[in-house]
């Protein structure tokens, strides 16, 4: 494969375009290398923990393009350039797959993804858990929250056409801008975030809505404060077991599930925004000492 720089200019021109080398097996990947993780910030760190609390032998890689979050608000063009860039990045590391850990970026760019590196290189995206939400609802009525970008996107449209309409289920669609960048400044149990979730969720709990589908990968980090407002009167559902379990059947469908156990885990994250230093203490409060995680910014990596 090219030079990163070349591949990367290749794919920020048009995302679209075949790209002009052959696609194999990044070099030296095998069964022993990362898993690469990709979300527009740190909020794809709550799949990372899925990915390692079910694979615990696999090393990840987190690609956080902070300089570019969030991708909510931009255009579909913008979103697939940012992702095509990241994963990119992944795979000239040396990930054996990748995960577009964001819900936004995985409506506009998978299918790209995917016809790009084919077989060889697996993609795995994220779709809101809108079929186990549809299926668990005892009032029929679901609310998903998520950015519009994810809205505009074909994957929910499919999953609500496929599973909730079939079993007679309203699916109720609720966004918030500010919760991604309250998160990324570490503020998901502030007086502004509660007020921000109370104004975008009360709508569709009046409505009669049981189960709240968490439709971006930072919202999983909103549990505690949507709980403290609603307590058991939303079942919150999201997408992060699902992607770990695909993640192992992929492995092993291509025979690279790492099976010795790590001397050491720790989750090397890699930041776009220069600012890996201002993101330590936040990235510490929300995983709670959980996992170690070793923020880099990338010039610096």
């Amino acid at each position: 494969m090219s030079a990163h720089s070349s591949s990367q200019s290749s794919l920020s021109s048009a995302s679209s375009q075949a790209l002009e080398h052959d696609v194999a097996l990044p070099n030296g990947a095998d069964r022993n290398s990362p898993i690469g993780i990709f979300d527009s910030g740190i909020g794809g760190l709550s799949v990372a923990m899925d990915v390692h609390h079910y694979l615990p032998n696999e090393q990840i890689l987190y690609f956080a393009d902070t300089a570019h979050v969030p991708y909510g608000a931009r255009s579909d063009e913008e979103i697939r350039r940012f992702t095509a860039q990241a994963i990119d990045w992944l795979y000239q590391q040396g990930c054996k797959t990748a995960i577009v850990a964001c819900n936004t970026a995985s409506a506009f760019s998978l299918d790209y993804l995917r016809q790009y590196y084919g077989e060889q290189f697996p993609i795995i995206g994220l779709v809101p858990a809108v079929k186990p939400a549809v299926i668990q609802s005892q009032t029929k009525v679901v609310a998903v929250l998520a950015t519009p970008a994810t809205f505009r996107g074909k994957l929910i449209h499919d999953v609500v056409q496929h599973f909730a309409l079939p079993a007679g289920v309203k699916v109720m669609s609720t966004t918030c801008l500010d919760l991604v960048p309250l998160i990324e400044q570490g503020k998901a149990l502030d007086a502004e975030c509660l007020i921000a979730l109370q104004q975008c969720l009360q709508p569709v709990v009046d409505a009669g809505a049981d189960h709240l589908v968490l439709g971006c990968t930072h919202y999983p980090f909103l549990k505690p404060a949507i709980e403290r407002l609603y307590g058991d009167r939303l079942v919150l559902v999201d997408s992060g077991q699902a992607v770990a379990r695909q993640c192992g059947r992929i492995l092993q469908k291509h025979q690279l599930t790492r099976e010795m156990p790590l001397d050491h885990f720790e989750i090397p994250c890699v930041l776009t925004g220069n600012n890996a230093q201002q993101m330590q203490a936040v990235v510490t409060h929300l995983l709670q000492n959980k996992v170690t995680i070793r923020l880099s910014d990338l010039s610096n990596f």
